[in-house]
Formats: structure tokens, sequence, C-alpha cells
């Protein structure tokens, strides 16, 4: 479904939501058509920021990812009520990243309780395979830009927007978004310069 018709179909449930239909075959419904954006999400996470976690021992793909994102929202959305798409992907972001942390946290606790794949062979127990501190240290990083920075962030960075896309959804001009972007840039390198570039990898 092209994006242009999945921001207004998106929109269009989250006026529903707002309103007096019953809640939860709407979030469904949003859900259901949001879906495919979130999967580019998810693996844009996986593959190009974090790794690691599709590694043995945890071997997490996309469609994991994007099932425990689904079931967080779904209960999110019981409460939150988002009012336009641009503040319900922020929200979808947001648990993406609680999640990872979340998964990260279960496999350092408990590696030798990690799932077996099927097909898959027994692999020594290694923090490489999850996100390392510093990895978490970033997302815990992100999480905690202002608003508008992150948002610019998590628009370019993560959902692979280009400056004019996001620029369009945020109301704002391109160059705001850039210099948003810069602003979280600095801030996160600010947090984050004790990291060499060995332990930034994640």
């Amino acid at each position: 479904m092209p994006e242009a018709n999945t921001t207004a179909i998106v929109q269009q449930y989250l006026v529903e939501l707002a309103g007096e239909s019953p809640s939860d075959p709407v979030i469904r419904g949003l859900l259901d058509r949001a879906v495919v954006r979130l999967q580019r999400l998810c693996a844009t996470l996986l593959q190009h920021d974090y790794p690691r976690l599709t590694r043995p021992p945890l071997n997490l793909q996309t469609d994991e990812l994007l099932g425990a994102v689904v079931e967080r929202l779904l209960k999110a959305l019981r409460q939150a009520r988002p009012r336009t798409v641009r503040e319900f992907f922020a929200l979808a972001g947001q648990h993406m990243r609680w999640e990872l942390n979340d998964v990260a946290r279960r496999l350092d606790n408990h590696p030798a309780a990690s799932e077996l794949h099927e097909g898959a062979f027994p692999a020594p127990y290694s923090s490489d395979a999850g996100l390392s501190p510093a990895g978490r240290r970033m997302l815990e990083a992100i999480d905690g830009l202002p608003d508008d920075e992150r948002e610019a962030f998590d628009l370019v960075r993560i959902q692979g927007l280009t400056h004019g896309e996001a620029a369009e959804l945020l109301g704002v001009a391109p160059r705001t978004v850039q210099r948003r972007l810069d602003r979280g840039l600095r801030l996160l390198t600010e947090q984050l310069g004790d990291l060499g570039p060995s332990s930034t990898s994640t």
C-alpha cells in the first residue's frame, strides 16, 4: 500500500478511536492497516541498528519483534489515544525500543534459558548476542531526547524517511528537521562520547 494511502487510512482510524466506537475492533483495524510500515521499522532496527539480536543464541526475527510490538500496542492503545499519524508512529517507535531493551535484559539475566530454534546448533552464550550495555545506553539516550529531537531522529534515522517526508509529516520546513536532527545527534554525542568505536557497535 502506498505510504500516502497508509497515512490517510491510519489517520481515519485514529479519528475513529477518539470517538465512541468500541475500541478493540478499531485498534485491531488500525494495527492491521499500519502493519507493513511497522514491519519495515522493526526490520530497520534489527538489521541496521541491532544486528546482534538476530544472531545465536537468540536469532530474533523481524516478525517476532513485530508480534511483540503489536501486542504492546494493543495494550497501550486501550489507554493512549494518539491524535495524529505522527503521534502513533512515535508511540510505536518507543515500544520497539522498550521491547529491544526487555529482550536484551532477559537474555543477559537468563542466558541458559534462551530458546534454541529448530535446526540451529547450540551456541555458547556471549554478551555479543544481545544488546551490549553500550547498546542499551544508546536506546535509553534516544528515549531521553527532547520530544522534537527524538521525533526527528526516529523519523529520519530509524524509520528511514527523507528530510522532506519527515518535514511534511511534522508540518515544518526540511531545514527545521535538519536542525532538530543535528541537535539530537549533538545531545547523543555528549551523553555517549565516552563510548569508543568498538563499544558503540550494536
